[in-house]
């Protein structure tokens, strides 16, 4: 059975309905509603309990992206070794820096989203960290070129994250955090 007929393990299926519900439903990235409609987001879960592993399977989604331009990003969804925040930030900087050493700097992007995701400039309990809180801890790959171009025709980038924050606060953090345990169940 090929990667695409296997149903989604509980994380992915999680973090799909995220993208689907929270992400797309509440245009928090006023571009993913278009390429989840297209089926161009791949969802792959891995694990964080051995780094190197995962390292290597971020830069074998890098080299997916360069092959498959069907796909417009990739989702690794780490299931289990991740739940630490700060790990988490450790192990996206090594992300990030491998990236880097593997000349894909300019040519993705790695986003960063967790369930105890906190801004450095904000309190722990912010309301506006629920823009990149998600059920599970993610790192996301997008391409640069169709990042810029989509932004090159949005009329105004600069108000998406001042959008996102007002929404936020809007929905409140009851809501919110009681919308990502829900998904977590």
């Amino acid at each position: 059975m090929s990667q695409a007929q296997c149903p989604d393990s509980r994380c992915v299926a999680a973090t799909r309905r995220w993208v689907e519900q929270f992400v797309v439903g509440h245009t928090v990235c006023p571009f993913a509603a278009r390429e989840v409609a297209a089926e161009r987001v791949r969802y792959r879960e891995v694990s964080a309990r051995d780094w190197e592993a995962l390292l290597t399977t971020l830069i074998e989604e890098c080299r997916r992206l360069d092959e498959v331009t069907q796909i417009e990003t990739t989702l690794l969804v780490i299931g289990e070794g991740a739940e630490d925040f700060d790990d988490y930030l450790d192990l996206l900087a090594m992300g990030e820096a491998l990236m880097v050493d593997q000349g894909y700097e300019g040519v993705y992007q790695l986003a960063s989203f967790h369930p105890d995701y906190c801004f450095a400039d904000a309190a722990e309990d912010a309301v506006e960290n629920y823009t990149n809180r998600s059920p599970w801890p993610l790192l996301h790959l997008l391409r640069e070129a169709s990042l810029s171009a989509v932004l090159d025709r949005h009329p105004d980038p600069a108000s998406i994250p001042e959008r996102n924050m007002a929404l936020m606060a809007e929905l409140g953090r009851p809501r919110l955090a009681a919308s990502l345990a829900a998904l977590r169940e």
